[in-house]
């Protein structure tokens, strides 16, 4: 208790102080159990654990919000998150006072004061953007100003490692609770650039029309049917309204789905960690195939509902999703194919072409080029076990974004005593000679920080620091677009579509729509994100599909194949 309080009363300076921020080495113990740099979703969930099993635990990062990789931004935050990673500027030292702390028998490992991982970013817009330069977010708080140590020059970092590059910027949907409390989570600090929590229903008129009347009666009906037309048709959506409404927007850095039944929604369940959060079922798995998007039906009563399978694919596609859910009690039906791959052991089954891409890039979602017989069995498995338990497709959405899982764990390690410092960066690790172990930390005050356990995200190490890590290369893009991939009745789905490689050896591009109701954009407006293993740059390998998908040209009318132009 007495922890707590202390905490609390920390808690309670920091926001009763002025826009300033104190000096937190004045205030900051210098010995800890466990320290953790980086507020990315693996350090969120052990800095959690440790503080809840009694540890004294230290939660910094040198970024001034929470996250990290699992970031969410506003509209705003995202355009100065793209800017910040298309600067090439360097850090500079002015002093190096801080190595005088270090002993004869201990060294020193530095680290990245600027993520370099991230490549290739660049923003696209497709509408007008005269109409914005003097239009400003609507709820936005002063910024804080930049926070410089005495030593340093160094601003605070607003970088990231796997989300590459992103097309922002273009133009332009039942919930599910996972413990009976759904409270959306909070930063353990106040965030500047948060969410309005309550939508309002107001809405902006984006143009003005104007007709010209005519005296004749065949005028004035032609005017009304017009009228009548026009008022079908979805209103336009522009760039300046996008400006404005930019608080609406949760832009996730990492674009990922939870299935209902996996780890880590056990995890936020067992911990008492799903309290602070809320989550949506994904409505709808879809597929790309012959240059359309169609809708995968996947529980038993959406096969049987079906109208794009006939009663004979009904049937064999049960039959065979019924053997998947057990495959390992018939070993026989499989064991010839174990070394071959999945998509040659799917043509056995006298299953239609149809049915095996859907099984294939819909509901096993593996890659046909590389996945073999058992991974794809394990896969289908897996996602027919999912189906169920909180609707009827097995992935979940947290509500506000992926952003709030990680800040999630970080107010539960708050609340058992957990210190938190944003925007502190760390000059060096300490490490002893003789035993290889780390000591301590040294920050940008010049403060030195004993701990028996140090948690460091691997954007902070140099790949000169890690010669044993693998790493691989990630495209992503981000569009805010007018319309979904699919028009239905509904304009509130949440859906995941696979497209499938063009050429033999590319990776297949995984794409996820939200829509307002997951409060990640406007209303009248879709996320969309588009993740595939990088080959080249990502506007070399998603652009195409993009394409594909999408009109990118605002002034195009008339129907795509999959139920309309969209505008970006």
């Amino acid at each position: 208790p007495a922890a707590r309080l202390e905490l609390q009363a920390y808690f309670r300076q920091r926001r009763s102080h002025d826009r300033s921020p104190p000096k937190m080495a004045d205030s900051l113990p210098s010995e800890f159990d466990v320290v953790v740099i980086g507020t990315g979703l693996p350090e969120s969930i052990i800095a959690s654990a440790c503080s809840r099993s009694g540890q004294r635990v230290l939660h910094v990062d040198s970024r001034n919000y929470y996250g990290g990789n699992w970031a969410s931004f506003s509209f705003s935050g995202l355009l100065s998150w793209i800017k910040e990673n298309q600067e090439k500027t360097d850090v500079r030292e002015d002093s190096e006072d801080w190595r005088k702390l270090i002993l004869e028998t201990e060294e020193a490992i530095s680290l990245n004061k600027k993520d370099n991982t991230i490549q290739h970013v660049e923003d696209v817009c497709y509408a007008c953007q005269d109409l914005a330069e003097d239009v400003k977010e609507a709820g936005a708080l002063p910024k804080l100003p930049a926070f410089e140590a005495s030593d340093t020059s160094e601003a605070a970092q607003e970088s990231e490692k796997e989300c590459l590059p992103v097309e922002s910027q273009s133009l332009g949907t039942g919930s599910c609770e996972i413990a009976p409390e759904s409270v959306t989570c909070n930063d353990p600090e106040s965030m500047t650039e948060r969410k309005d929590a309550e939508m309002t229903s107001e809405r902006e008129n984006v143009c003005d029309a104007t007709s010209d009347q005519s005296a004749s009666e065949t005028g004035k009906t032609e005017n009304v049917s017009t009228a009548e037309a026009a008022a079908l048709e979805p209103k336009k959506i522009t760039y300046a309204q996008i400006v404005k409404e930019g608080r609406r927007f949760n832009i996730d850095l990492v674009s990922k789905l939870l299935y209902s039944r996996g780890l880590l929604i056990d995890l936020l369940t067992k911990s008492n960690v799903s309290r602070y959060a809320e989550f949506k079922n994904v409505t709808r798995i879809l597929a790309f195939q012959e240059g359309r998007v169609e809708q995968v039906p996947c529980s038993r009563a959406d096969v049987f509902n079906s109208k794009q399978l006939t009663m004979v694919e009904k049937r064999m596609l049960m039959k065979f999703l019924t053997f998947c859910l057990d495959y390992e009690q018939h070993p026989n039906e499989y064991q010839d194919y174990e070394e071959r791959k999945f998509s040659e052991y799917l043509k056995t089954q006298k299953l239609t072409s149809n049915l095996q891409h859907f099984i294939l890039h819909s509901i096993a979602m593996v890659s046909e080029a590389d996945s073999g017989t058992i991974d794809g069995l394990k896969a289908t498995k897996r996602f027919l076990q999912c189906l169920g338990r909180y609707g009827n497709t097995p992935f979940l959405f947290p509500l506000y974004g992926q952003g709030e899982i990680p800040q999630c764990f970080c107010r539960m390690c708050a609340v058992f005593g957990g210190i938190y410092c944003l925007r502190h960066s760390v000059k060096c690790l300490v490490v002893d000679k003789e035993s290889g172990r780390c000591k301590a930390l040294i920050d940008h005050f010049g403060q030195r920080i004993n701990a028996n356990y140090f948690v460091v995200e691997d954007s902070y190490l140099s790949e000169k620091t890690c010669t044993n890590v693998c790493y691989r290369q990630i495209s992503r893009a981000v569009l805010i677009t007018d319309q979904s991939v699919l028009k239905t009745d509904s304009d509130q789905q949440i859906s995941i579509l696979t497209v499938p490689p063009v050429e033999q050896g590319q990776p297949a591009i995984r794409v996820i729509e939200l829509c307002s109701s997951t409060m990640t954009c406007m209303r009248n407006t879709y996320l969309v994100h588009f993740t595939c293993s990088s080959g080249k740059t990502a506007k070399e390998d998603l652009e195409p599909v993009v394409q594909k998908l999408f009109s990118l040209n605002a002034e195009t009318e008339g129907e795509s194949e999959n139920g309309g132009g969209l505008e970006k």
